[in-house]
């Protein structure tokens, strides 16, 4: 699942739901009573151990909903297409990859010059729902908890830390992502992130992960640089560029969508 419970987080002042492009994810959830919904499409370029497979393309959605109580539900499913080497067949598998389902609980918020920060946890499970013989799922129910801690480090500048424990599965998604383990992955990842004006930010991440035996050949550890731009109050233009190491991480890749808040409609009784 690339650890997505990772994946989709913002911290536009005007658009805070979530920290799209960053894998890392804040402390923020979704009003109470409104959809929040997050798309990217990302095109990777696998490592050279990944032969015969050669680019990766995911195309991701995630929905989230306010729930009282601080708590949030979300729910996310990738689109994946794989190109091959010339000869290999199918040189393009396609499909739906497998969904997750999660739960986010925003328990402290930062106070005005306390040196706490703002806490969350989110739980994840996932489901197999992509095909394993096209490489589009881990044929496996994966259960990931990660905490998450935010702190404003100046009036523009915030930095965010996560860690997390997939305790069943693992952390891929199509060919990128921890595939070959089904013990307890521990993942981490910091963002900074700055606002330049009212409408434009940007950072940079570092996000990885290791299993419980720190297998270097099966670890994770990439870099990320984005960010956002309001278009409206409720829409925003997340772009990134990332690069990594090791054979779980893509080579290098480009990230580009959207971020957007809206009420749902609502149902008239008659």
């Amino acid at each position: 699942m690339k650890c997505r419970a990772l994946i989709l987080a913002g911290f536009l002042s005007v658009c805070a739901r979530a920290q799209q492009p960053f894998y890392t994810d804040n402390s923020g959830v979704t009003d109470r009573g409104r959809l929040h919904i997050e798309f990217f499409n990302e095109l990777d370029r696998l490592q050279h151990s990944q032969f015969p497979n050669r680019w990766q393309n995911t195309a991701n959605y995630r929905l989230n909903y306010g729930l009282p109580h601080d708590l949030e539900l979300d729910i996310d499913n990738p689109l994946l297409v794989i190109l091959r080497n010339a000869g290999e067949h199918p040189q393009r598998p396609h499909g739906f990859g497998d969904t997750n389902l999660g739960v986010k609980w925003n328990f402290h918020k930062e106070a005005d010059g306390s040196r706490v920060p703002a806490l969350a946890v989110t739980f994840y499970t996932e489901f197999p729902t992509g095909d394993t013989t096209k490489q589009l799922g881990s044929g496996i129910i994966d259960y990931y908890l990660n905490g998450i801690a935010e702190k404003r480090l100046s009036k523009h500048t915030k930095l965010i830390v996560n860690g997390g424990i997939l305790f069943a599965g693992n952390t891929s998604t199509g060919v990128i992502g921890i595939t070959t383990t089904h013990g307890r992955v521990f993942t981490f990842g910091s963002s900074v992130i700055r606002d330049f004006t009212d409408r434009l930010q940007l950072g940079v991440e570092t996000y990885g992960g290791v299993t419980s035996n720190f297998d270097l050949g099966r670890s994770q550890l990439q870099f990320l640089a984005g960010g956002k731009y309001a278009i409206t109050k409720d829409l925003s233009f997340d772009f990134g560029v990332l690069g990594g190491k090791y054979t779980a991480s893509p080579l290098m890749g480009v990230q580009l969508g959207f971020s957007m808040d809206f009420d749902p409609p609502r149902i008239r009784a008659h």
